[in-house]
């Protein structure tokens, strides 16, 4: 492959590519310098790529593994509950927020404001699964083979992220008023 072809095949992914660093580091100068250490990266495996595989796949695997590489010494430390507790806190949260009429959530201003901050809240290894599940589209399959961990690892992370992200936003929508008060469990 030549460099005309990273041209061609790369740099066109270069917005969504932004975006998902921006998820993950949670502003726009670190993001940028993200997305230049992986374009760097990956022009330097350009030799390396399959011809006929998945391009963007490629690209955010090398961002990922870049990203975390710079945060290594910053670990994120989770905790950990029961899953019968979680499901329990879930359901009765859940309840709450439909009763309250989350329909109106959608029609609130700032909405994306507040799901990006809650987004970048989030510890990055949860963080990353949401983007790529939730954001990117990737199956649980997919995003198990590109974190190099067990679909079950995928599934637990993704719930206890959906969890805190769902909390966050209640929280939000309770501030803003767009529900009541006193939903969240």
């Amino acid at each position: 492959m030549t460099d005309g072809d990273f041209e061609a095949l790369a740099l066109p992914l270069l917005p969504r590519l932004l975006r998902y660093a921006q998820r993950l580091t949670g502003n726009e100068a670190d993001a940028e310098d993200l997305v230049q250490s992986t374009y760097l990266n990956a022009l330097k495996g350009w030799h390396s790529f399959v011809p006929g595989a998945d391009v963007g796949r490629w690209l955010f695997t090398i961002c990922r593994h870049t990203f975390f590489r710079a945060r290594r010494h910053s670990a994120d430390t989770i905790a950990l509950e029961t899953p019968e507790l979680e499901s329990l806190a879930g359901a009765d949260q859940a309840s709450a927020f439909i009763a309250a009429g989350a329909d109106r959530w959608q029609d609130a201003p700032d909405v994306s404001e507040a799901l990006d901050a809650a987004i970048r809240s989030l510890p990055a290894t949860l963080r990353v699964l949401v983007m790529l599940v939730d954001v990117e589209g990737l199956s649980y399959e997919e995003a198990a083979q590109q974190e190099a961990v067990p679909i079950g690892t995928v599934r637990s992370r993704l719930y206890r992220a959906r969890r805190l992200l769902q909390e966050r936003l209640v929280r939000y929508a309770e501030d803003a008023g767009i529900i009541p008060g006193g939903t969240h469990v």
